[in-house]
């Protein structure tokens, strides 16, 4: 029997598709899955598997037991607000799992890159991802059922920083240093890839998906990780609605700080913006719109310059230049 036989057979058992030919109708992903759409006799669904071996030219593998963990984020983020996140509806073989299809719901990442750029949707980004680290900040039962550091190290802190770090002798020990403190710091539950990508655009706020690296660590991560692709679509578009965005995004988080000092999250997801940034020119995922050599020269000598001397994520956004 095939794995994708395999996925239609637990379907069939969950109640989830229907005797006879079932179409698994493939999705546009990212790198890290393949991804289908299902008729179910319950409406349309989505099917998720993780793959071994990530779709980029380096090689990078990665557990495929992070589809669990993305499970377990998923339904503990609607625990905290059950607009943020889909509805997960069975687990499948090979750590695949079926979740509720959102129509109508475009993804973020498109509505940015046509010029659809709404201050007030990433201000509730901002809200939503630090309602979820406040909810499991310090908290022992979120941190005893995330415990995937090898996981994140294997899709963030090896391709993003390391992998830097091995390529640039001047910047590698502030990067590995970043890379120590990232991993060794466990305060709230992290998404680990909140990108406009993995976000939708529902009726009730922004929808919450890919949280394939999720993890108990710092948030600081995922405020850094949302402000640095908000940032490069600044310098790809020119578009200084980006910007504004981000502070946007930044301020609302800000507001949501209420387990630990919120000057010292921000310094450090300054220092990780500024390290994701290079990762997204120099690392082994880079950002796939930013073709000119002129925005990545942005990009980058911005981005040296700010691992040299770091600043705080919103002084960070509000000296951004585009060009």
């Amino acid at each position: 029997m095939t794995a994708d036989a395999d996925i239609i057979d637990a379907l069939r058992g969950a109640g989830l598709a229907v005797e006879g030919e079932v179409l698994l109708q493939p999705l546009t992903g990212g790198v890290s899955c393949d991804v289908w759409k299902v008729d179910s006799p319950a409406g349309p669904i989505v099917v998720k598997r993780p793959l071994p071996q990530l779709r980029v030219a380096a090689e990078w593998l990665a557990p495929v037991e992070r589809g669990t963990s993305e499970v377990r984020w998923l339904r503990r983020a609607r625990g905290v607000d059950p607009h943020i996140a889909p509805e997960v509806l069975a687990e499948l073989p090979g750590h695949a799992f079926a979740m509720r299809f959102l129509p109508g719901c475009p993804v973020w990442k498109d509505e940015l890159m046509a010029g659809r750029v709404d201050a007030d949707f990433a201000a509730q980004v901002g809200k939503g991802i630090a309602a979820v680290h406040a909810a499991t900040a310090y908290n022992d039962g979120d941190r005893a059922d995330f415990p995937n550091d090898d996981m994140f190290r294997a899709l963030r802190v090896d391709p993003f920083l390391l992998y830097v770090a091995q390529h640039d002798a001047e910047l590698a020990p502030a990067l590995t240093t970043l890379a120590a403190d990232l991993s060794g710091r466990k305060i709230a539950l992290v998404h680990g890839d909140v990108s406009p990508k993995n976000i939708l655009v529902s009726a009730d706020g922004p929808v919450f998906l890919d949280a394939e690296c999720a993890v108990y660590g710092d948030p600081a991560f995922d405020l850094a990780f949302c402000a640095t692709h908000l940032l490069l679509k600044a310098v790809w578009s020119g578009d200084a609605q980006l910007n504004a965005a981000a502070a946007a995004l930044v301020a609302a988080y800000r507001a949501g700080i209420d387990w630990e000092d919120a000057d010292d999250l921000l310094l450090r997801a300054g220092k990780l913006t500024a390290a994701l940034l290079l990762a997204r020119v120099e690392g082994k995922s880079p950002a796939p719109y930013l073709t000119d050599p002129a925005h990545k020269h942005i990009v980058r000598d911005q981005a040296r310059a700010l691992i040299r001397a770091p600043q705080p994520i919103d002084a960070l956004v509000a000296h951004w230049k585009r060009t």
